[in-house]
């Protein structure tokens, strides 16, 4: 049996599930999860169908892709246009500028190279004299790896790499969707990957100052059934704090290197 064998184990769901709706006695809540990670999750396990009526679990902003604007799109792709190597993860590929998308520009012959990572994108820069410009998008996640490949550059005098930010931050975006009077939250779902790295302490303010619980869950079905339990058994009680429902991959500090290498090479702005 596999490691990750018991968190996908369907008694032990469904005895979860059991204790949600024996927890909140047909009171109704709505809860999100951020990640979209966890939106694929929950629809890939049938999750949505073991939860209780009235417990509503809704989809976030935590796609990367997703929340990129048009604009920085169009500013690509013009970069693309003057001549610079465009390095990119493959999902970037369709999404939609205002008239174009580097799918579209690839088969007009703009060079538009799909990487794994953002070494790649350095790698590249080293075997070209084109500047290679790297699209680095995505959460607290991924900005640690562009952040220590910026770094890289530096130190291996590679002046032909450059790195176009997109890069957005989780809790300020949870922070704006509760100004927004028309939308309900009572809970949020919080993302496994992006805690890793930032830990917990950064959704304090929305749990003391706001008044809304966070439990930060993994991805499997287990996980985000305890993440879920986790926030209304906090509802239940009247409290709202931030809780770990993903120990064994989250602190409450995150990862401390790699939030050094984030603020050593990004500015929030």
């Amino acid at each position: 049996m596999r490691y990750i064998d018991a968190f996908q184990d369907g008694d032990l769901a469904r005895k979860l599930a059991h204790a949600i709706r024996e927890l909140i006695q047909g009171q109704e809540f709505s809860f999100m999860e951020v990640c979209g990670t966890h939106t694929v999750s929950a629809f890939r396990s049938g999750l949505r169908s073991l939860l209780p009526e009235g417990l509503e679990l809704r989809p976030g902003p935590g796609c990367p892709v997703c929340v990129t604007p048009n604009a920085y799109l169009d500013r690509a792709i013009a970069l693309g246009r003057s001549g610079v190597v465009l390095a990119t993860f493959g999902d970037m590929l369709r999404v939609p500028g205002s008239s174009s998308s580097l799918l579209r520009e690839r088969t007009r012959g703009m060079r538009v190279q799909v990487v794994y990572s953002p070494l790649d994108a350095l790698r590249l820069a080293q075997e070209t004299d084109r500047t290679v410009v790297f699209l680095a998008v995505g959460f607290e996640t991924t900005a640690p790896a562009v952040a220590a490949t910026v770094l890289e550059a530096r130190r291996r005098n590679i002046h032909n790499f450059r790195v176009l930010v997109a890069h957005k931050l989780i809790p300020p975006a949870m922070q704006v969707l509760l100004e927004d009077p028309d939308v309900r939250i009572d809970g949020f779902l919080c993302p496994g990957h992006v805690s890793v790295v930032i830990g917990s302490q950064p959704y304090r303010s929305l749990a003391e100052d706001c008044g809304v619980p966070c439990a930060i869950a993994g991805f499997e079905p287990l996980d985000m059934l305890q993440g879920i339990y986790l926030l209304a058994r906090q509802r239940v009680e009247g409290r709202a704090e931030v809780e770990i429902a993903y120990r064994r991959a989250v602190r409450p500090e995150g990862n401390t290197k790699a939030r050094r290498l984030i603020d050593e090479v990004f500015k929030v702005v």
